[in-house]
């Protein structure tokens, strides 16, 4: 199976400049905790509802003049549409992240693919559960 046929493509996105409070309601009218975060049009990086907690509320920052970018987690954990289930699962798991941002060839994020997702795919995980064992320890 590959990733494309699992993956969330209704990707929603923000950008870098924006403020913490549009993030956040963005989130919320979505029903979603994560955001991908472009700047020109390119990936840089990946807020997530814990990223606005903790490196801004818990710190007292203003979130209607405290820029997404001040927030965000610069790293992003990519891979492609066409990348194996399997490959997307070991990756979040080598990476321990939750989620990936699938790009296309110009680095544009495409869509989003969950641990969650990974897990309603029956017999597909190779150890049940190891991943999210893994991941936990580092939420």
């Amino acid at each position: 199976m590959r990733i494309s046929e699992l993956m969330k493509k209704d990707v929603e996105t923000i950008d870098a400049g924006e403020c913490l409070r549009t993030a956040a309601e963005r989130m919320r009218i979505h029903y979603i905790g994560a955001l991908p975060v472009t700047e020109n049009g390119q990936l840089v990086g990946m807020l997530t509802d814990r990223d606005i907690a903790v490196r801004s509320t818990a710190l007292g920052k203003d979130p209607n003049v405290t820029s997404v970018r001040e927030a965000m987690t610069a790293t992003v954990i990519t891979c492609s549409a066409d990348d194996s289930l399997d490959a997307g699962e070991l990756l979040m798991e080598e990476k321990s992240v939750r989620r990936l941002v699938v790009v296309d060839a110009d680095h544009h994020a495409v869509g989003i693919l969950s641990m969650d997702d990974v897990a309603t795919v029956p017999g597909k995980l190779i150890r049940p559960g190891e991943l999210l064992e893994h991941l936990s320890i580092y939420s």
